[in-house]
């Protein structure tokens, strides 16, 4: 008896992934019609059970007030838990909220830390994230050259803002200071973001 309950729920755990990648299709089809309702029902149980992607969904949900009431909290609840799992976007959106103080209290270090995740991973859209605050000493010394270089890579990935924030920043620096800048950027990428100037 045993031994066929034994074999049963390693058959069940085995069709576990299928069904969940299915349950969250159900709830990405559903958001995406606009069924906020459905989509709720369906990711809850998998953002609870571990599931990165429905926890930055679920995140999203909250933050945007999309099928639920807006909530900041219960956003930076979720984003956390996808961030601690290493979803890039969890971790610029969770940057994002401790930047502006949304649903946690504003603490730019704590946004520093976030946007560096993110940007390692070459989300460029934290990349420029983390630039602006080097380059307004938010949760850092205010550096304009680490600033440069992450507005650099920001925009080499596909961000016009880290485009355009690059080249205010370079009128305010030298020649010398712009070269090492851009020293300091490829040589960031050249490593896949482990070298990065600190």
């Amino acid at each position: 008896m045993l031994k066929h309950l034994t074999v049963i729920l390693a058959f069940l755990m085995t069709l576990s992934p299928s069904v969940m990648a299915q349950d969250f299709q159900k709830g990405l089809a559903a958001y995406n019609a606009g069924d906020y309702a459905t989509a709720l029902q369906e990711w809850t149980p998998l953002a609870e059970a571990g599931d990165e992607v429905a926890q930055y969904n679920l995140g999203v949900m909250y933050g945007n007030g999309r099928g639920v009431v807006q909530d900041y909290k219960e956003a930076v609840k979720w984003y956390r838990l996808s961030a601690e799992r290493g979803d890039a976007s969890a971790q610029y959106n969770l940057g994002n909220m401790y930047k502006n103080g949304d649903g946690a209290p504003q603490d730019y270090k704590e946004a520093v830390k976030w946007y560096r995740l993110a940007a390692e991973q070459g989300y460029a859209m934290a990349q420029t994230n983390f630039g602006f605050m080097y380059d307004n000493g938010q949760g850092v010394l205010q550096d304009n050259a680490t600033a440069h270089m992450w507005y650099n890579i920001g925009a080499a990935n596909g961000n016009e803002l880290g485009g355009t924030n690059r080249d205010k920043i370079a009128k305010r620096m030298t020649p010398a200071a712009i070269e090492e800048a851009q020293t300091m950027a490829r040589e960031c990428i050249n490593s896949g973001y482990t070298k990065c100037g600190y």
